[in-house]
């Protein structure tokens, strides 16, 4: 699965719905810092609820720590200066896909790390600015999932749910 990455998050709302999120789609979730809220905010738990417990989340200092430690083979950025949709790029299993701040986006230096042939943009009608970061996250997770064979889902709905 693909690794999700936020970069500088402010609303811990929208973070706690990528942590479920990334819980039920399977994907690493990587927040860089700083962030606009502490990870045992009360909104954090409130939107994550209990899948904080068991998300796959790296906390990186900044983007310098979060290349370094990672090493990303693939970075891909989600963006409204993006121009292919998801659904014409090709993703591939271990793709990290970064995704701005809520009110600034992308700084430059995450700019300068992804080339324009991997700069998503989610397609909208003319007269809308913008999704909100955890539908953006959604709608791209969703897409590269559906692209790797949805590998690990489970259809059938378990006893007792």
């Amino acid at each position: 699965m693909i690794n999700i990455v936020l970069y500088r998050p402010e609303m811990p709302s929208n973070a706690g719905n990528v942590i479920r999120l990334s819980v039920n789609v399977g994907a690493r979730l990587h927040f860089i810092g700083p962030m606009g809220f502490f990870m045992d905010s009360q909104k954090l738990r409130r939107a994550g609820l209990d899948y904080r417990e068991i998300a796959n989340v790296t906390v990186h200092v900044n983007f310098a720590q979060f290349l370094e430690k990672e090493q990303p083979q693939r970075l891909i950025a989600a963006t409204s200066r993006g121009k292919i949709p998801p659904t014409s790029f090709a993703f591939q299993d271990g793709d990290y896909v970064i995704f701005g701040r809520e009110k600034e986006g992308l700084s430059d230096e995450v700019y300068a790390c992804v080339s324009e042939e991997r700069r998503l943009r989610i397609p909208m009608v003319p007269q809308s600015r913008c999704l909100n970061l955890s539908n953006s996250v959604a709608v791209v997770a969703y897409e590269a999932w559906r692209q790797l064979g949805f590998k690990g889902a489970a259809f059938e709905r378990p006893e007792g749910i």
